[in-house]
């Protein structure tokens, strides 16, 4: 096999006990709830919510504020779908003006914990990635010449 490829999904020797784990279950139909979940919580925005809120309930402005680059509708719908998936909770307070405030529900939490698993990965890894990148673009950079 060639230098920098990948078998096929279907492939899974070697990756971990056959017996636990197949990677099949990562279906590719965009109907699959799988990867439904996994687009939801893998996206940016989502990711960046749920760490937010792992220490203390916020409010909509103070997470926008935390937030850099999100709009105001986006983040409206991210908080949304947090909250259909139930990994956020939304509390209106009867006061006047409104107060909303948004916190992990006890389910966003075990999420949190994974979340902080990757962003530990990479922090590790972090050096060895920005080398990589380096060095792709001298090979990319060198054979647009």
């Amino acid at each position: 096999m060639e230098d920098g490829t990948f078998r096929s999904l279907s492939y899974s020797e070697g990756t971990m006990d056959d017996d636990d784990y197949d990677v099949r279950q990562w279906d590719v139909r965009e109907d699959c709830e799988v990867r439904q979940i996994l687009d939801r919580i893998a996206d940016k925005w989502s990711l960046l919510v749920i760490a937010l809120l792992d220490c203390e309930s916020l409010r909509f402005t103070q997470l926008r504020r935390e937030i850099d680059g999100i709009s105001q509708r986006m983040l409206s719908v991210t908080l949304r779908q947090l909250e259909r998936d139930g990994l956020v909770r939304r509390t209106v307070h009867p006061v006047v003006p409104p107060r909303v405030d948004y916190e992990l529900t006890p389910l966003g939490r075990t999420l949190h914990q994974t979340i902080k698993s990757l962003v530990t990965w990479t922090e590790t890894h972090r050096e060895e990635i920005a080398a990589a990148r380096a060095a792709y673009d001298a090979r990319a950079d060198g054979g647009a010449r």
